[in-house]
């Protein structure tokens, strides 16, 4: 390789470096600043999804829906067994 195709490849990993550098210390003062946020919008998702599933479970108890899936599934499976 000739002295300045070393030299420019050089550069370029100089530049990487400094810039992956600066961006892992952006990214780290942004999670420790956004950690408590974080936190908060996971509960608050989970909550969310607890509630959905919580009507689901209802809808689901009074219809009838369980048994019959339950019915369902048992069936295939002890149709494929057989």
């Amino acid at each position: 390789m000739t002295r300045g195709i070393r030299r420019a490849r050089r550069a370029i990993y100089e530049i990487a470096a400094a810039s992956l550098e600066q961006l892992n210390d952006s990214e780290t003062q942004r999670l420790s600043t956004d950690r408590g946020q974080t936190t908060a919008e996971y509960a608050l998702v989970l909550l969310g999804a607890a509630g959905i599933a919580l009507l689901l479970l209802g809808w689901a108890t009074q219809s009838g829906a369980i048994g019959t899936l339950f019915d369902a599934v048992l069936g295939g499976v002890i149709g494929k067994v057989k």
